[in-house]
């Protein structure tokens, strides 16, 4: 009887434990597709769910590294703009607790941008709170 009940504490446990996980990642899906339709879309208003207000968006240039506030960046889209030619795609999303990474594919006709996303879940939300990215030329 003892025996019973452990084992349906414990495939309870598991269970609500990976409902949990999925829900988490579900949000975190949310969050990078508010970045990646709001970048396809040229809508900041959508973009910018997806970014905590102090992320920083880091990058290496010709002229070297670049370090700027993600917000502030894309702050000059105009939705009026046409939408983007690209194809998106998460590649990898890993939570632990309240952390998680994800790295996502830009894809353009000439080249990729790979994006690293850093998430972090503040105040019940999940937000980008730094990006790291590659331009890969195809």
């Amino acid at each position: 009887m003892i025996r019973n009940l452990l084992l349906l504490f414990f495939s309870v446990s598991i269970f609500y434990t990976a409902n949990a996980q999925e829900s988490d990642y579900q949000l975190v899906e949310k969050t990078l597709n508010y970045y990646m339709d709001g970048g396809t879309n040229n809508d900041f208003n959508t973009l910018k769910k997806a970014f905590h207000e102090t992320a920083t968006m880091k990058y290496i240039t010709k002229e070297g590294y670049k370090e700027v506030n993600a917000l502030e960046f894309f702050s000059g889209m105009d939705a009026s703009k046409p939408k983007s030619n690209r194809k998106t795609r998460i590649a990898d999303i890993t939570i632990s607790g309240h952390a998680a990474n994800a790295r996502l594919e830009l894809e353009y006709k000439d080249f990729t941008f790979v994006d690293f996303m850093n998430l972090l879940k503040v105040d019940g939300e999940w937000k980008i709170v730094s990006k790291i990215f590659y331009k890969r030329m195809e």
